[in-house]
C-alpha cells in the first residue's frame, strides 16, 4: 500500500502486538485494553467497552437499546454471531396502531412510546460473556469500570456534548421529568463538564449481581413498563421476561479472495453483500477512486441492494427471507444488468431471487480472537423515555416498522423490526484466518459504508485508516 494520501488526514494506522481496541471514546478504549491486560479476551473487553460507552455516550447507545455481535474464535477459525435485538410488545398489532389514528403516511412520532421495542442490549452483553468470554473475569468484573465512571464522573467529549445538546428536547418533553437523570440542572452537559450518573451505576450493579434477570425482571423491568405505559405504549412485564438473545449463523460472500461476514435478517447486513456481489462483475479499479463513473456504478449498485433489502428483510421467525437466493452470484449477474453506464435508475424495483445514532467498536486480543460489536438506541436518546432511577433511555427502534399491511416489515406482535446496525468481519475463505473486524456508524449508511471501505482497501490498496477517512457516497432510500 502506498503512503501518499488522496486526501487530508491527521491519523495514521495504529499497529498493535498484543491486542487492540477501537471505539469512538478514548475512555472506553482504555478500559477495554485494561480488561485485555487482566486476562480477558476480545468478548470480555467488548462488553466492558459497551458498558463504558453507555456511560459516556448515552445519546447513542446503552441498556435501553439493542446490540449485535460477531465473534471470531481463533482456535476454531469460526465466526459466530448474536442477534441482540428486541421484539415489539405482544399487544402491539396493526389494528391497535390504526385504532389510535396511525398509518403508513402518519406514523407515531419518533419519540412515541409505541416505538419502544424490548431493549436487547443487556441480554446480548450477558450472552456474549457466557458464550464467548474467557471465563477468567466475571460480568461484575467487566461492568465495574463503567460503574466507577458513572459514580465518579467523566469529562464529556466535544462531539458527545454536541449530540447531547441536539437531542435534549426528547428528555425534556412534557411529563418526562425522569429525563433529568441524563441532564445537569435540567441542562445538557457541556464540553469538558464532569457528568455523573449514579442511577446507571446502580442499574449496572443489579445487572452484575443478577445477570439478565437484573434487567428483564424485578425493579428495572417494572420501571421500564411503567414509563412506557404512562406515555401510551403497551409493553408488559411478560414482554421483557420472555426476551432472549438469538445465536445466529452469520451470512457471507466472497469478494476478491476475501470472505465478508455480516449479520442476517432482521438486520440489513445482506445489503452490503448484495452490493459487493453486483460490483464484482464490474472493473471497479479501472474506473478510478471516487471518479464520476465509479460513483455512478457504486450508487446504482447500492440502489439495487438497498431496494432488495428493504423489500425482503424482516424477522425470519415471522416470514421466510430468501437470503441464499439474494446472495447468489447468479442473482448478482441478473441485477448488474440494470446498471447503465450513462443513465441513473429513476425507479428501482426489487428482484426475484431463487431459492442514526449508534456506536460501533471492535476488539482483537493477543490470541487472535476478535469481537465486532454494535450497540444502539437508534435515534438520539431513542424515545427519550427514562425508566425511574435507572439512568438510561429507551430506544425507538420500532420506528423502523412499516404500517403497510402488505409489507414484510409490517408491525406485528412479538416481532423484531428491520434493523440498521451491523457489525462485520473479514476472513480468508481458504484458511479461515482473520483478516479484519470492522464496521461503521450511521443508520442506513452502514451497509453502504461497509461496501465503500472494503472497495477502498481491496480495489484501491488503501490502509484501513485511509479507507475509513476517505469521502463516501450515501444513497437515501425512500421507504415510502
Amino acid at each position: 500500500m502506498q503512503a501518499d494520501l488522496f486526501f487530508s488526514s491527521r491519523r495514521s494506522p495504529v499497529i498493535c502486538l498484543n491486542g487492540c481496541v477501537a471505539s469512538s471514546q478514548p475512555l472506553a478504549s482504555i478500559i477495554g485494553l485494561e480488561i485485555l491486560k487482566r486476562g480477558g479476551n476480545a468478548a470480555d473487553a467488548a462488553v466492558a467497552v459497551a458498558a463504558t460507552l453507555n456511560v459516556t455516550e448515552p445519546t447513542s447507545t446503552g441498556l435501553g437499546g439493542d446490540a449485535f455481535c460477531l465473534f471470531y474464535d481463533a482456535a476454531t477459525k469460526q465466526v459466530r454471531g448474536l442477534n441482540g435485538s428486541g421484539k415489539s410488545p405482544k399487544a402491539q398489532t396493526l389494528d391497535l396502531m390504526e385504532g389510535r389514528g396511525f398509518s403508513q403516511s402518519n406514523p407515531p412520532p419518533n419519540c412515541h412510546a409505541l416505538n419502544v421495542t424490548v431493549p436487547g442490549a443487556a441480554a446480548c452483553w450477558c450472552d456474549t460473556v457466557t458464550l464467548f468470554g474467557s471465563k477468567k473475569l466475571s460480568l461484575a468484573d467487566l461492568l465495574q469500570p463503567a460503574i466507577d465512571l458513572a459514580q465518579d464522573g467523566f469529562p464529556v467529549a466535544e462531539i458527545t456534548a454536541h449530540m447531547w445538546a441536539t437531542n435534549t428536547e426528547s428528555l425534556r418533553a412534557a411529563g418526562r421529568e425522569l429525563g433529568e437523570d441524563l441532564l445537569i440542572n435540567n441542562q445538557p452537559p457541556t464540553h469538558g463538564q464532569v457528568m455523573t450518573n449514579p442511577n446507571l451505576a446502580r442499574t449496572f450493579q443489579e445487572l452484575a449481581l443478577h445477570g439478565k434477570m437484573g434487567l428483564y425482571e424485578g425493579r428495572i423491568a417494572q420501571a421500564v413498563v411503567d414509563v412506557v405505559q404512562e406515555h401510551g405504549g403497551v409493553m408488559s412485564l411478560d414482554d421483557l421476561k420472555n426476551h432472549v438473545t438469538t445465536e445466529i449463523t452469520p451470512i457471507y460472500t466472497d469478494y476478491k479472495r476475501v470472505r465478508v461476514w455480516e449479520i442476517p435478517p432482521n438486520s440489513q447486513g445482506m445489503a452490503a453483500l448484495i452490493a459487493l456481489n453486483i460490483l464484482e462483475n464490474v472493473p471497479i479499479k479501472d474506473l478510478g477512486h471516487n471518479s464520476a463513473n465509479y460513483l455512478h456504478t457504486l450508487v446504482e449498485s447500492l440502489k439495487l441492494s438497498m431496494t432488495d433489502t428493504m423489500h425482503f428483510s424482516t424477522d425470519p421467525d415471522k416470514l421466510n427471507v430468501p437470503v441464499e437466493g439474494l446472495l447468489s452470484k447468479d442473482y448478482a449477474l441478473q441485477r448488474v444488468q440494470f446498471i447503465q453506464k450513462d443513465k441513473a435508475m429513476s425507479v428501482c424495483e426489487p428482484g426475484i431471487p431463487t431459492g442514526s445514532d449508534t456506536v460501533y467498536f471492535t476488539v482483537v486480543d493477543r490470541e487472535g480472537n476478535a469481537c465486532s460489536f454494535v450497540n444502539s438506541n437508534y435515534m438520539g436518546f431513542g424515545t427519550g423515555l427514562v425508566p425511574q432511577n435507572c439512568g438510561f433511555s429507551l430506544q425507538n427502534r420500532g420506528a423502523n416498522f412499516s404500517l403497510d399491511a402488505t409489507h414484510v416489515n409490517c408491525i406485528g406482535p412479538e416481532k423484531r423490526p428491520y434493523h440498521t446496525i451491523i457489525p462485520a468481519m473479514l476472513t480468508d475463505p481458504v484458511s479461515g484466518r482473520l483478516l479484519g473486524s470492522f464496521g461503521v456508524m450511521g443508520g442506513f449508511m452502514q451497509p453502504q459504508g461497509h461496501v465503500q471501505v472494503l472497495l477502498n482497501m481491496l480495489e484501491f490498496g488503501m490502509s484501513p485508516q485511509r479507507a475509513l477517512d476517505a469521502p463516501r457516497a450515501f444513497v437515501q432510500y425512500d421507504q415510502a
